[in-house]
């Protein structure tokens, strides 16, 4: 009998070789960017709102300060999540030694 050559296993292609990744990385840098001013303007108008509801002159200031704590704190959890994002190889599909391993 002939020496028949085994077929090849296919390869296929990972989200990380195609340019999805690098979309999804972009999306969330430009979250980080977005999330502080946002937080710290619904902080802002929420404690101007209070302050003209009760009559007081503190909650405006009150309110912008608690938003910029909710916005950092939101910008640091979202940056640290973006560094420690496992890197995979490409073609790499997912955890190994699971369910659906050869």
């Amino acid at each position: 009998m002939p020496y028949q050559n085994p077929m090849p296993e296919r390869r296929t292609r990972g989200k990380e070789s195609t340019g999805l990744q690098s979309l999804v990385q972009v999306e969330k840098i430009t979250q980080i960017a977005v999330i502080l001013p946002c937080a710290v303007c619904i902080g802002w108008l929420g404690g101007m709102w209070l302050d003209r509801y009760f009559h007081q002159q503190w909650m405006t200031l009150t309110g912008f300060v608690l938003g910029c704590v909710a916005g950092m704190t939101s910008a640091i959890k979202l940056a640290i999540s973006l560094v420690n994002e496992p890197k995979k190889k490409p073609g790499e599909s997912g955890p190994k030694g699971g369910a659906n391993a050869p």
